[in-house]
Parts: structure tokens; sequence; C-alpha cells
């Protein structure tokens, strides 16, 4: 019966003990759930880098502050929104009766600076859930390859004598695990390090623009 037994992919899962069956549902759907991650991710981290590329462009054009401010008013994104907060900022502050220069520019980079972590921690969210599945999924694979091969060696304690047909197909059910569990992790770590990287990147971007245009309103300031 050993001898006849399923090698196909489909027939070393079906014929796998319910314990590394588990670890195979557990581990496909890390994967699935990973790759639905990263192109959500993907698409956003994208979007934010072309949209900060676009309004950089705008901005160091020489474009009107006032229009330009009116422009991103209620659709902005990334860098936009972080102008939006610093601008709406500084305004507010100016109106403010006896307010020193100093006061409103520290007041205004506060305002960016808050709206630049908010946008980088919403870029940064679920990134985690990608470093987890690359990181223990080798190891949940690794358990159920243990596990199978451990099985596949006590039953050989029944047979008279052992063969490679008795033991293959108990190995081979029991690797499927650990190649499911590298399927899993290897795209899931490449995705985290090039967001992680990318959302750095983006961190520098937003760092530059706050101070730059801190300098430009506070030019202005001081001449009015």
């Amino acid at each position: 019966m050993e001898t006849s037994h399923d090698l196909s992919m489909l027939g070393l899962i079906a014929n796998a003990s319910i314990v590394v069956q588990l670890v195979m549902l557990g581990l496909a759907l890390a994967s699935m759930a990973s790759w639905a991650m990263i192109f959500s991710k993907l698409f956003a981290v994208r979007h934010a880098v072309s949209r900060t590329l676009d309004f950089e462009q705008r901005f160091w054009s020489g474009a009107d502050l006032n229009r330009l401010y009116t422009d991103v008013q209620g659709r902005s994104l990334a860098l936009e929104r972080i102008f939006e907060a610093g601008f709406t900022e500084f305004m507010k502050q100016r109106k403010t009766p006896g307010a020193e220069l100093a006061d409103v520019m520290d007041s205004t980079r506060r305002a960016m600076k808050a709206s630049s972590q908010r946008e980088l921690d919403q870029l940064d969210g679920h990134l985690s859930f990608l470093a987890t599945v690359g990181s223990v999924s080798p190891y949940v694979g690794l358990f159920g390859t243990v596990w199978g091969i451990m099985n596949s060696f006590r039953a050989l304690g029944s047979v008279g004598q052992a063969t490679l047909a008795h033991v293959a197909p108990g190995i081979a059910e029991a690797l499927i695990a650990t190649a499911i569990g590298l399927f899993a992790a290897i795209p899931a770590v490449i995705a985290y390090n090039r967001f992680a990287a990318d959302i750095d990147r983006l961190a520098v971007r937003f760092e530059s623009f706050i101070e730059e245009f801190s300098n430009i309103l506070q030019r202005q300031g001081a001449h009015r």
C-alpha cells in the first residue's frame, strides 16, 4: 500500500497528518493575506510618492501660496497635507494679536511635523504584519516539517524492513510545509524592505520640505 502512495502535490497534502495540514492551511492563509497587503500598500505608497513629487514640482515652480493652498484643500495627500497644515496654522497664528514671529513659526513647525507623522503612520500601517509573516513563516513551516518527519519515523517502527518507498512519502509531505512557509515569507520580506525604504525616503522629503517651507514663511512674516 505504501508503494502506491500518491506522490502528486495534492496527494501529498491530502495524505499529510492533521497537524501538518493545519500548518499548511495557516501558512497559505498568511500568504494570501500578505499578498493582499502587498498590493494594497504598493498602491498607497506609489500614490503618495507620485503626489509628493507632483506637489514639489508645483510648489517650487513659484506658484502663489494662497492659490496653492486653495487648490489642495479638501483633496490633499501626503506632502500636500503637510503644506495645508502648516499654512493654516501660520495664517491662524498671524491673526493672533501680539503674536511674536518666533512663536508663530514654532507653532507652524509643530503643525507640519504632526501632519507629517500622521502621514507616515498611515503609510506604515500594517507593515508589521508583513514583517511578522516574513520572520515567522519559515519557522512555522519548519515545525510542520519536523512534525511530519517525526511521524514518518514513528510509523517505521511497525514496518519490518524500512525502504525508501516507506520513508519518501512521509518526508515529502513534511517538506511541503517548509516550502509553503518559504513561499509565504520571501515575498513578505522583500515587500517589507521595499516599502520601508520608500517610506524612509518620503520621511526625508517631508522633513526637508518642512524646513524649507518654514524658512519661506518666516521670511514672509519678517517683511510684514
